[in-house]
């Protein structure tokens, strides 16, 4: 029976043989992710000229693969406890690199949305395989805390080598070539994966809740698509009935869930702390940070004029303080605790937020890359411990699932920061007042902007420019700031939440504390 306390594992399953190459192999698939996530905002003033899309379509490139990959990464996470976590890893892997071809060709708007959307589906299979193979392949909870910074270590240079690789990629082809570095990761994967990862799986796992899976999808796109709907344009029936329809499908989720005896997610997970805490530390703190991310590019590149390679690099500070303080989170965690290596991380996030606030056109480079840097740490310390509490929280054939909530409660975050703080930036550059003669379409986005100005005579596109560029950056400006609240709730929350949580639990334990259904089979 799983859930029931044993003695420790033998030794052969704590030093699996490989283990660390099979590691290698899991983090490609992380720098797939994060490479394709990262480029996209280098791009988007590229995509902005190309395409024409409107300001609400943009958002859409920019966030529609978040609410797909939001609504089913538990499902898809689920399945591979089911199917096999090698097995779908490396199938969804050749998917998001097939798929990354469509996002480098699409010509239109509506297209670009579609090929995002369905790149969303692809990457659901990835992030919760992965960290579910750490999970079975370190029963150490030390070495497991390694494998876990250097899996969030990873993410964080693929944080900063997409925007280099993106820079570079920009001023030499065309945008499409930003989605096109997917391939050699993809292809690499793929072909070391098959001998060097083990496959694993629950080995009772139960029917696979189809209605669940339906539900789950409906639900999280139904409440993401109303909160972005509203921070947009207020209340409206649209918003309102897609967010009835959203919590309506949850609910049905949740009591499908606990009345199954094999669910999709055990929904008594929620009932241990430690695992709550660290999922609402990172649905708050990602929703903190991804909206302000989004514009960032677009502020270096379209307010600052910095070129596409300068710009990528200029964000580096970010991630060379995420891959540092995420190979030592584990380490501080257990000599400090959780909970002070939490919100610590958290409120200096939130700290360095508050310090863009006063962000204008001409801000230098020591203010953007130190926050920045403070940026980068903090998340990594947070980001990292939190995932490792998640894992160590559940019995080892619930990992997929466990893993899925984590990555949810981001990609969930990431679709709440775009919607939200992405509409505020763009309802405050909507009013901008520009000369006799602006275009409509310099009002739908900065990069609508500037390539109307390129069309207008230069009386009337300096000032229309002008007007534009500083109303991008008064929006900034208050994302920022809004940001820094969430972000200082969060610290907050993880505080309390935290309280008493350690990183060398055994699972075992922490799965009995969380009422795991497992614990009766």
């Amino acid at each position: 029976m799983t859930g029931v306390l044993r003695p420790g594992p033998p030794a052969e399953a704590v030093r699996r043989p490989g283990r660390w190459l099979a590691l290698g192999v899991l983090v490609l698939a992380v720098l797939l992710v994060a490479v394709d996530a990262t480029v996209l905002g280098l791009a988007t003033p590229y995509i902005s000229e190309d395409l024409a899309p409107t300001g609400s379509q943009l958002l859409w490139i920019g966030d529609v693969y978040s609410f797909v990959i939001a609504g089913l990464l538990v499902s898809m996470g689920s399945l591979g406890d089911r199917v096999g976590r090698k097995r779908i890893l490396l199938c969804g892997a050749t998917a998001f690199g097939a798929i990354s071809v469509l996002n480098a060709y699409a010509g239109t708007p509506e297209l670009m949305i579609l090929a995002r959307a369905l790149l969303g589906v692809a990457g659901a299979t990835l992030m919760p395989a992965t960290l579910a193979l750490i999970r079975n392949l370190f029963h150490d909870p030390r070495e497991r805390s390694l494998a876990v910074g250097i899996w969030g270590a990873t993410a964080s240079a693929g944080a900063a080598v997409g925007p280099v690789a993106g820079g570079f990629l920009l001023e030499h082809f065309w945008w499409g070539s930003v989605f096109l570095i997917n391939l050699p990761v993809m292809a690499v994967l793929v072909a070391v994966g098959v001998k060097l990862l083990p496959e694993s799986r629950n080995p009772r796992p139960g029917p696979w809740d189809l209605v669940g899976v339906v539900l789950s999808l409906l639900g999280m796109v139904g409440v993401v698509y109303a909160v972005k709907e509203t921070a947009a344009h207020g209340p409206e029936a649209t918003g309102l009935a897609a967010g009835v329809l959203g919590a309506g499908a949850l609910y049905g989720f949740v009591r499908r869930q606990l009345a199954l005896t094999a669910p999709l997610l055990d929904m008594r997970l929620f009932a241990h702390r430690g695992f709550s805490g660290a999922v609402l530390a990172d649905l708050l703190s990602i929703l903190g940070l991804s909206g302000l991310v989004f514009f960032l590019s677009q502020y270096l590149q379209l307010v600052q004029g910095r070129r596409p390679l300068e710009a990528g690099l200029a964000e580096l500070p970010a991630a060379i303080g995420a891959v540092a303080a995420g190979l030592l989170a584990g380490r501080a965690a257990r000599r400090f605790s959780v909970r002070s290596v939490v919100a610590g991380g958290l409120a200096a996030v939130g700290l360095a937020l508050a310090a863009l606030t006063v962000i204008d056109r001409s801000t230098g480079y020591p203010l953007l890359g130190a926050a920045l840097l403070v940026v980068g740490a903090g998340a990594g310390l947070s980001f990292t411990v939190t995932a490792d509490v998640i894992l160590s929280s559940v019995p080892r054939e619930q990992a997929g699932a466990a893993s899925a909530v984590s990555e949810t409660a981001y990609e969930l975050g990431a679709a709440l920061g775009i919607a939200v703080l992405g509409s505020i930036v763009t309802g405050v550059y909507r009013d901008f007042t520009g000369p006799a003669g602006t275009p409509a379409e310099a009002h739908e986005s900065l990069g609508g902007a500037v390539e109307a100005a390129s069309a207008l005579p230069a009386h009337t596109a300096g000032p229309m420019l002008d007007a534009a560029r500083q109303s991008f950056v008064d929006g900034l400006a208050l994302a920022a700031g809004t940001g820094a609240a969430v972000l200082l709730a969060a610290s907050a929350a993880a505080w309390f939440m935290l309280r008493g949580q350690r990183l060398d639990s055994r699972p075992q334990d922490c799965g009995n504390r969380g009422g795991s259904r497992a614990a009766g089979r």
